[in-house]
């Protein structure tokens, strides 16, 4: 696997407090030096030293020659006519990821990546064909988040309304569970990103012994299974690693993941064309999901030439969604968003142009 020299300049963000005490002390500082500086980059997203005027100018010229807050570089933004922009971001050691920014009224939503490229290789997704290159640090999963949001709204600047993170991104956010969790508590420290987990989701394939471990972990975001077929045939051939971890084990998992008094675990279920779409693919569907406290989110297949799927129609979409609503199995039909820039789910591979 690919690493990050360690010759350069260490980064910041995505540092926890310990972690920025501890290097804050190789420079001689007192304690609540580091506690001004963690609030600072994460909480204010500030992240040139010689704006963070609360700290003296010694340290912050000390700091401008050891340190950076984050080497992740906007390359290129691309804007859908629906207002979502795709991020291809440059990493330190030139590998290339993507996030996604989709505002609403009252909302906005970030979806970011775990891993350069991912293994999984889905049948229906882009990041799927380009591989795995890498996994991703705590700091360059964080740093999406910063860097989005202060090119949207200026560093320092505070966030009109909520912001939703989504792991939704390049990779499978269960196969880097260490440093995927080492974010998920930056962001949601309430000195640091303070993004409450409930606003944080991770969407995973199915690693059903990480599903196991995330169901232990004391600080957790809420959990989506990319499901997408309800037998194994199907998904076998869809998702490769069913053949590892099948839905019979997966959905046990599932079943066993401890939930908050008004939580859901939340299924995605992409919508393919004369694959997956049928009346009794639904009936199979909410046998699968009996007895468990979930919901369904039905979403048009983002087609990509080389791609052999093509989405439901609508109205075949809207049939199978009636026959989950009427069996009592809450369902929702996610609207596309940034296809005309290649942004929408299934689509991030990384790509230089605005268009597949």
């Amino acid at each position: 696997m690919i690493g990050v020299s360690t010759t350069r300049k260490a980064e910041l963000v995505g540092l926890t407090q310990d972690e920025l005490r501890g290097f804050m002390d190789t420079l001689g500082e007192k304690p609540y030096r580091a506690r001004q500086l963690y609030e600072t980059i994460h909480r204010r997203r500030i992240t040139a030293f010689d704006a963070m005027s609360e700290l003296p100018k010694t340290l912050r010229r000390i700091l401008e020659e050891q340190a950076v807050v984050t080497h992740t570089q906007i390359e290129n933004v691309f804007l859908s006519s629906d207002g979502t922009r795709r991020f291809l971001l440059k990493l330190a050691d030139g590998s290339e990821i993507e996030s996604v920014f989709m505002p609403e009224e009252r909302r906005d939503t970030i979806c970011i990546s775990s891993q350069v490229g991912c293994p999984l290789a889905c049948d229906f997704c882009m990041t799927g064909v380009i591989g795995l290159k890498r996994n991703m640090t705590a700091g360059e999963i964080v740093s999406q988040i910063v860097v989005v949001l202060n090119q949207v709204y200026g560093a320092g600047i505070e966030v009109p309304h909520r912001t939703n993170i989504v792991m939704m991104g390049m990779g499978e956010p269960l196969l880097n569970y260490d440093e995927v969790m080492k974010a998920v508590r930056v962001i949601a420290d309430q000195n640091g990103l303070t993004i409450a987990l409930r606003y944080i989701t991770l969407s995973t394939a199915g690693i059903v012994p990480r599903i196991y471990d995330l169901a232990k972990e004391e600080v957790r975001p809420r959990l989506a299974i990319s499901l997408t077929a309800s037998n194994d045939k199907l998904r076998n051939r869809l998702f490769p690693i069913n053949r590892k971890y099948p839905l019979r084990e997966l959905i046990e998992a599932c079943r066993r993941y401890p939930l908050a008094e008004r939580e859901r675990l939340t299924f995605e279920y992409v919508m393919l064309e004369s694959v997956n779409d049928s009346d009794r693919d639904a009936r199979e569907l909410v046998r699968l999901l009996s007895g468990i406290r979930a919901k369904v989110n039905l979403i048009p297949h983002n087609p990509a030439p080389e791609l052999p799927y093509a989405a439901s129609p609508m109205n075949r979409i809207v049939a199978f969604q009636k026959i989950l609503t009427e069996s009592g199995l809450p369902s929702f039909i996610r609207r596309p968003r940034g296809q005309d820039i290649s942004a929408a789910c299934g689509q991030l591979a990384a790509r230089h142009k605005a268009t597949a």
